[in-house]
């Protein structure tokens, strides 16, 4: 039996129809791709323009503040200076004072932070009676604010304060932890990292649960002990997390003010003057606005580069 195909009438568009049945009209993907484009703009569009006029133009503003020399109590606004500000930062003792204050401090709470936040992780990772009431414990710190918690903790560092408190039922003479230039920054410095164990800690714990636990047995089946495992399978798998958690923390860490504002003003002598809480004095007690905005950037370029170099350093050379 043979089938006979029609040609389509002259003037007719699309294909020929076969035994008479109506040609299908086949829809154009070019404009179903471009209806569900726009949509998706118009709900993205709120999002968008709030990181534009609320991040990202500020900090374009801050950007042209910093070549400038500008007052807030100045009626003629920001005078052009070109880069007197950034020039002035290479002679300026109390910005290179308040790098190093401020490459202490990381260095002081990132190690310590990392290392006992992923103790805790391998520790709540296994099972045992209450530990979801150990990892909520452990995570209340984050949730409550910065300000809020470095009040408690004035408090315990103050004369009369626990500290001191339990020293003195000990026998042992009582320390002014926040006035002395050898403690002071040390004692901001545990204070943050009791509170950062938690965030660091929930976020390690779902690193170790990501890993398939079918390499921890190939890995019994081939004699490895707790070490053993430990190195070549769970640092590797835990890797990309770990790499997440040191890039965060010396972003915040870097960027150290509540802390530093409410347990020490930045003293004794500037021993405790962090790099923002110099750019806050700057701004808001000197007026400097430029200038503020000029150390702004580079802090800035220094948490970036620093960022990197561990991100770099924690990741290897990929193949």
């Amino acid at each position: 039996m043979s089938v006979v195909v029609r040609p389509s009438p002259k003037g007719a568009r699309g294909p020929a129809s076969v035994g008479g049945a109506p040609p299908r009209r086949i829809s154009n993907p070019r404009r179903r791709w471009t209806n569900a484009s726009r949509s998706g703009l118009l709900f993205v569009l709120p999002a968008a323009l709030y990181v534009l006029v609320f991040q990202l133009a500020p900090v374009l503003y801050g950007l042209i503040l910093s070549f400038t020399k500008y007052s807030p109590l100045s009626r003629s606004g920001p005078t052009p200076i070109g880069v007197e500000n950034y020039a002035r930062l290479l002679t300026d003792a109390d910005f290179g004072n308040s790098l190093l204050v401020t490459g202490r401090y990381v260095a002081q709470v990132l190690p310590i932070t990392v290392a006992a936040a992923l103790g805790l992780a391998l520790l709540v990772n296994r099972p045992f009676r209450g530990v979801g009431f150990f990892r909520s414990a452990l995570y209340v710190p984050h949730i409550v604010s910065l300000t809020a918690v470095s009040m408690v903790w004035l408090w315990i560092y103050s004369q009369n304060g626990l500290i001191n408190e339990i020293l003195g039922i000990l026998g042992l003479p009582r320390q002014s932890w926040l006035l002395d230039q050898d403690t002071a920054l040390n004692a901001a410095s545990v204070m943050r990292i009791w509170m950062a164990l938690g965030s660091n800690m929930v976020l390690l714990l779902a690193g170790l649960q990501s890993i398939p636990k079918e390499l921890y047995e190939a890995g019994r089946v081939d004699g490895a002990g707790a070490w053993g495992l430990f190195r070549y399978v769970t640092l590797p798998g835990l890797r990309p997390m770990l790499v997440y958690v040191v890039a965060m923390d010396i972003i915040f860490l870097a960027q150290g003010f509540a802390e530093i504002y409410v347990l020490t003003q930045g003293g004794p002598l500037g021993s405790t003057t962090t790099v923002n809480y110099l750019i806050y004095t700057q701004a808001f007690q000197y007026n400097q606005l430029g200038y503020a905005s000029a150390m702004a950037f580079v802090l800035f370029a220094f948490i970036a580069g620093f960022s990197l170099l561990s991100i770099r350093g924690l990741m290897g050379r990929q193949k």
